[in-house]
């Protein structure tokens, strides 16, 4: 065995993938809520609702990560900041404030999206990276996640559909919080939940 969980040796040369979480402070006036900094809420509903809508209410939430390397000797550290985040002015909701089960439907969408960013960091974290391939290889392994997080937000709203089948939800809610919990993740909690 030659290296540590998130290093991988090449012929001389070994490669270190760290991950640091996004931490900035929340701005309100931002068009883009972090994950990291609270639950969703009435306020983060600022998209205009399109005429054709079918849907309660719509989040966008997505991830991605930024980042960069050094080499010192004979390692190479690749820094991965993720961010899990909701675009305000993309998310829109029919009532203002949105009924507590839409804000909680919607932030379940939001707690999928960090378990598969979370997913996501575990699988770069266990590949084994070269110097040569390792730029290729996050990449293609975000691409993946991606569509695995739009797999599981269709997945979920076909299981509850779309909203309506509350104590569908409600397990959901409790899987994907347990879920996130397992990972080692403090789910947001919405206030009055």
């Amino acid at each position: 065995m030659c290296c540590l969980p998130g290093q991988q040796a090449t012929a001389q040369t070994v490669v270190k993938v760290v991950f640091r979480e996004d931490d900035r402070p929340e701005d309100r006036q931002s068009d883009t809520l972090f994950y990291h900094q609270r639950a969703s809420s009435a306020d983060d509903y600022r998209g205009r609702v399109p005429a054709s809508a079918k849907s309660e209410a719509v989040s966008f939430t997505s991830f991605a990560f930024e980042g960069g390397s050094r080499r010192f000797r004979d390692t190479l550290e690749v820094t991965l900041v993720l961010q899990v985040f909701w675009v305000k002015s993309s998310s829109w909701a029919r009532s203002h404030p949105p009924s507590r089960h839409t804000l909680e439907h919607e932030q379940i969408h939001f707690d999928i999206t960090r378990l598969v960013a979370e997913g996501f960091r575990r699988k770069v974290l266990n590949m084994e990276l070269t110097i040569e391939d390792h730029e290729s290889r996050i990449q293609y392994e975000y691409l993946e996640s991606f569509r695995e997080m739009n797999r599981r937000q269709e997945a979920f709203d076909d299981a509850v559909r779309s909203g309506l089948d509350a104590a569908e939800q409600r397990i959901w809610r409790e899987k994907i919080r347990n879920a996130l919990l397992d990972a080692g993740v403090k789910p947001a909690t919405p206030q009055n939940f």
